[in-house]
């Protein structure tokens, strides 16, 4: 599901599982000879071993216990801590009477260890200075509700640290949408495969740092198991932009014509434009109401601006450039539909994004390539499939795949946890920050799409890499100015120091 990508990179990305497919890989380890209470005290031990070394000089815990392995979980590691000193308040939502096998072996060993077991009841109070939260697993289908929810909410209302074992209590593991209710974790310990849903939706909210254990598990050696998505990775920016030959020139790094602007909405256009320039592209065009001429000139004069009244002023620049972004400022009256049907009527690449997309949704429907990138958010996403915005979100992965399926190419589904989805598969983003909740952060990323294209790159991986860029830029600067108040025209300066060999480390 690499692509030509993997005959680059000297390294594997981490693979992303739905919940069935980690269920089974369980199975079979313990159809392979491997004790399942053994592989139970492996999670625990490895998610106690976390506990230790992020709060380690912690005297009381609560851990709270649900059915099922993932109580069980909490059982053991309840009994580690009592064996380690630990002061243990262990609360049951599930009566040891209730529990089979693995579970009740687990709780069996902490009772054994002298580990008090209370039933979960509304009001009491959680004693530890770090809550475990052993209560709910992978294998939640439906909303939260009763006492479940009520030990959801009083963890989250206590203010203290949360461990998550294998996935906060309440998050869906194959979509990262919130089940009604979901645990607010400050770390999260999960095992034998990573979870897609660990890592988009709501989860960048939910799970803390994510800390993955294959409990000697190698889920890649199943080949009938192929993984839903990848984890992208910072460190395959070098290996995606090496450093230039160093005869390289202007005509070879490519053209991005930019068609965007309409009267009154000249800012994005100028945005991409920028982008474009400071993530590497040769030469950089931008067709734009004749009103914003000025002020592009103004703002980056290495940009060639075209002024245009109407399509038809366009003449050979479509022809001259490597990739046309198409959206930034677009607007979906009359100039702006003329520019997109100008850009769909062409040979050229595309990046289609804001308006472009809007358009795409209500007047060129239909359309599908193989030579594009769309970049929606979940409401241009939504408008584009038919349904609300809730409810893409309600899945992203399945709303980024169907997307791809219908309009061919690659689809960037952005949001908490980007999602990228081509003909080599799905992959996502990790980094980005809530700082990049404002305006032309996404014309931004167009731009820079475009300038990758220009360079070469083939469609998928420079919406990988773009993704990634725009995102690791986004939290340098926050890093460096904090996240409120961090603007769109913030991106380009730190993207292009990233993506440049030996600009210094990167911030995680």
């Amino acid at each position: 599901m690499s692509g030509n990508r993997t005959d680059q990179a000297p390294f594997e990305l981490r693979p992303l599982y739905r919940a069935e497919q980690v269920r089974e890989l369980d199975r079979r380890t313990i159809e392979g000879g491997v004790d399942g209470f053994a592989l139970m005290q492996r999670a625990a031990t490895a998610a106690w071993q976390r506990l230790r070394t992020h709060w380690p000089g912690i005297k009381r815990i609560t851990v709270l216990c649900g059915g099922g392995n993932n109580g069980g979980d909490g059982h053991v590691l309840a009994a580690l801590a009592a064996g380690a000193g630990v002061a243990v308040q262990r609360i049951a939502l599930r009566q040891r009477e209730a529990l089979e096998g693995d579970a009740a072996r687990a709780a069996d060993m902490a009772s054994s260890v002298g580990v008090a077991l209370e039933p979960w009841r509304q009001g009491m109070l959680l004693t530890g200075e770090v809550i475990v939260d052993a209560l709910l697993g992978t294998g939640l289908g439906g909303e939260v509700r009763g006492d479940f929810r009520a030990a959801i909410e009083a963890i989250n209302a206590s203010g203290l640290p949360v461990l998550a074992i294998d996935i906060p209590s309440g998050l869906a593991a194959d979509t990262g949408a919130e089940l009604g209710v979901a645990v607010r974790a400050t770390r999260t310990v999960t095992f034998i495969g990573d979870k897609i849903g660990l890592h988009t939706g709501r989860a960048p909210a939910l799970t803390g740092e994510v800390h993955f254990r294959p409990l000697g598990v190698d889920a890649r050696r199943h080949d009938d198991l192929p993984p839903v998505a990848e984890l992208l990775d910072q460190t395959l920016l070098p290996v995606w932009l090496p450093p230039r030959e160093r005869d390289a020139h202007k005509g070879a790094m490519g053209h991005v014509l930019v068609l965007g602007g309409a009267p009154g909405f000249g800012g994005a256009a100028l945005l991409a434009s920028e982008a474009a320039a400071r993530l590497g592209a040769g030469k950089v065009s931008l067709a734009t109401a004749p009103e914003h001429v000025s002020a592009s000139l103004t703002y980056r004069p290495e940009v060639m601006v075209h002024g245009m009244r109407g399509v038809a002023e366009l003449g050979e620049l479509p022809q001259q450039a490597s990739v046309l972004v198409v959206g930034p400022g677009l607007g979906q009256r009359a100039w702006g539909q003329a520019m997109l049907q100008a850009a769909l009527a062409g040979a050229k690449p595309l990046v289609v994004d804001a308006d472009g997309l809007n358009l795409l949704a209500s007047r060129f429907t239909g359309q599908r390539r193989d030579d594009w990138i769309l970049t929606p958010h979940p409401g241009e996403a939504g408008r584009l499939l038919g349904c609300s915005a809730a409810e893409v979100e309600a899945d992203r992965p399945a709303a980024a795949r169907e997307l791809q399926r219908r309009f061919g190419g690659v689809v960037v589904l952005k949001g908490a946890g980007s999602l990228v989805v081509g003909p080599a598969g799905m992959a996502v983003c990790p980094y980005g920050n809530p700082g990049m909740a404002s305006g032309g952060m996404g014309d931004v990323l167009a731009g820079m799409l475009g300038a990758l294209i220009a360079q070469g790159l083939e469609l998928e991986t420079a919406a990988r890499l773009g993704v990634m860029v725009h995102a690791l830029a986004a939290d340098q600067a926050a890093h460096d100015g904090g996240e409120r108040g961090l603007l769109a025209a913030d991106l380009a300066s730190y993207a292009r120091r990233l993506i440049n060999a030996g600009s210094g480390p990167l911030i995680r």
